[in-house]
This record gives structure tokens, sequence and C-alpha cells, in this order.
């Protein structure tokens, strides 16, 4: 008998990239996505194309901060497993939304574990738990571990922060199967446009072709350890096949200033981004994070996970994919004006 997984935030980076996994291993794939006005399933169309005629992912429509609908509909699907990817997970957005932030980062988060507890009296159901490094924020060791304290600077830190020690809360206090995947930065092809790699990957790409003439950006002094999310998504469902619940740091162990992402980016494409990035203030944090720096030595030895993907292979498959999206602008532009 398949098992069956609820990923919420479905239709994102992440959840596209593990709905994609858990398919593959013959999961049943619920979805969790938010009624809106137009469809935002772009990232997951592509897995409709093969499961016409037996479908094993069915989406639902409904909201992290509204609980009572989430326990609906966690009772009604009786998943084996719960992702919970949903969250506003901009972090400068935060700074302007930080009460939406707070309810879908942090009370989304319980609602999750509430909905998973009562259907526990059932049936067993294992928790996944997107924790993130922002959290560490202003380090206070590097690298960070497991065992780092959490010092966050900003209001998406501070939800997740909240929505961390619920997770671990809720497994201590009701015995329930619940890990926090403490991802660090990953990027790919899906990633969001506002995204720092993503942004410098299509601006670039349009650079090259004539489509855009700058590119406008805010702290380039900042570390990051960046990683590839299809890898990132096989750490979280490893994390929920342990024989016991525990929390992990997921990440490369090498870290990279946005200038030398920007290197690598405009390098491939025999460009100097010195003569197109502009430093805008609108694009700094009131609070910066200057570096991260993940230890994932844990995974490795309990999880028997590595990263498959460093940041220059990334940086090629993030650029070959926007160059197409670009070439593909340019011929629909000269269709237009034919």
């Amino acid at each position: 008998m398949s098992r069956s997984a609820l990923i919420t935030g479905i239709t994102g980076q992440d959840g596209s990239y593990l709905a994609e996994l858990l398919l593959d291993k013959g999961y049943m794939v619920h979805g969790l996505v938010r009624r809106s006005s137009s469809f935002s399933t772009g990232r997951i169309d592509h897995l409709y194309r093969d499961i016409h005629e037996k479908p094993k992912l069915l989406l639902h429509y409904g909201d992290l901060t509204d609980g009572q609908s989430l326990t609906n509909l966690v009772q009604e699907v009786e998943p084996d497993e719960i992702y919970n990817l949903g969250a506003q997970s901009h972090v400068r957005v935060s700074f302007d939304q930080p009460v939406y932030t707070l309810m879908s980062d942090g009370v989304g988060a319980l609602n999750v574990l509430e909905a998973a507890r009562l259907l526990n009296k059932r049936k067993e159901v294992r928790v996944y738990q997107a924790s993130s490094s922002e959290m560490y924020g202003m380090v206070l060791e590097t690298p960070q571990t497991e065992k780092t304290p959490f010092n966050p600077q900003s209001p998406y830190a501070c939800a997740k922060v909240y929505a961390y020690f619920q997770t671990v809360n809720y497994r201590r206090s009701y015995g329930m199967f619940a890990c926090n995947g403490i991802l660090f930065n990953h990027e790919s092809p899906r990633r969001g446009e506002t995204f720092v790699t993503r942004k410098i990957t299509r601006a670039a790409t349009r650079i090259k072709l004539g489509l855009q003439d700058k590119l406008y950006l805010g702290n380039l002094d900042s570390k990051r350890d960046w990683g590839y999310a299809k890898d990132y998504v096989d750490a979280m469902w490893r994390m929920l096949q342990q024989n016991e619940p525990d929390d992990f740091v997921i990440a490369t162990g090498e870290t990279r200033t946005i200038r030398e992402f920007l290197d690598m980016v405009f390098g491939r494409l025999d460009l100097d981004w010195n003569q197109y990035v502009e430093i805008d203030p609108r694009y700094l944090r009131p609070a910066e994070v200057d570096l991260l720096l993940g230890d994932a030595s844990k995974a490795k030895e309990k999880l028997g996970w590595v990263p498959q993907t460093d940041v220059r292979e990334l940086a090629r498959i993030m650029v070959e994919h926007d160059l197409e999206l670009a070439q593909r602008e340019t011929h629909d532009k000269k269709f237009v004006y034919a």
C-alpha cells in the first residue's frame, strides 16, 4: 500500500521539487494551495502529464492561517507525512508585512502541528517543519550547527524561531514524530524572481540579449551558504524516514558573497557585472544578516545526506534555464513587432 503525504506550499520552489520526489517514490501526494483569482501552479503543471489515468496528485484549497479548515483537511486525507513548506518566505518583505508573516509562518506552523496531533489519535502522522538559517541572524558562532543559539534579525526569522520551538514542544509534549529542517539558502531555476540569486540570473541573461540595461541590488557583501533546492528536498524526506525524530542543519558548508555569485553568473555570459549593477537602498534590509555558513555533519552521519551540487554548478543550471527564457522572450518580441 502506497504512502500519502500532504505538502503545504506545494506550488513553491521546494514544494514542486518535493512533489516530484514523492511521486517518483510512489506516494499519493496532496497539496495545499491558496485560492486566488489566477492559477499559481506553474511549477507543478508538468506533474499532471503522466498521471491522468491514475491521479496521484490532488490539490486542495486552504490557508495555513485557517486552523479549522486545515484540521478538517488533515482528518479527511489522513496523510502519513506532512511537509509544512508554506510561508511568506521573503525576508525583506517581512519587514513591510510583519503581522502577516507571523500569522502564516508562525501560527500557520502551529495550526499544522495541532491538526497532526488530532490525527495522531487515530494514526501516526510524521511532520516536517521548514525552518531556516535566517533564525541564526547575527550569528553567535561560525559555522552554525544544530546547537548554535538563534539570534533572529527579521520578522521572518522571529516567526520561524516560534515555529521551530513549537515543533520541538509538540515532539516532547505529545510524543509526536516532528522534525525541523534548518535549511540554509537553496536555489534553483524555480526560485522566485524577487530572490537575489534568481534576480541575478534573470537580469544577467536579459542583459546579454539586450532586453535589460541595469540590475539593482542591495548589500553585495552578504555571505550565504547556497545549495540546490532539488538536493535539499531529499534531505526533508530522509528526516521523516528515521526511527526517531530530530532536527537537522542542511547546508553545503561553503559560503560565497553576492559579489562572487555575480562573478559566476555574469562570467558564464562573458559579461563584467560591474558595468551593469547598481546599488539601490530600497533593497537593503533594516537589519542585515552578514554571514551564514552551515555545518551539515549531523545530516551526513544520521541521514546519509550530502549535497550533490556546488554553487558553480548551481549557477550554470540557473543561467542556462534563464538564458532559454530570455531567448524565448526575444523571439516573442520579434514575432509581435514583425
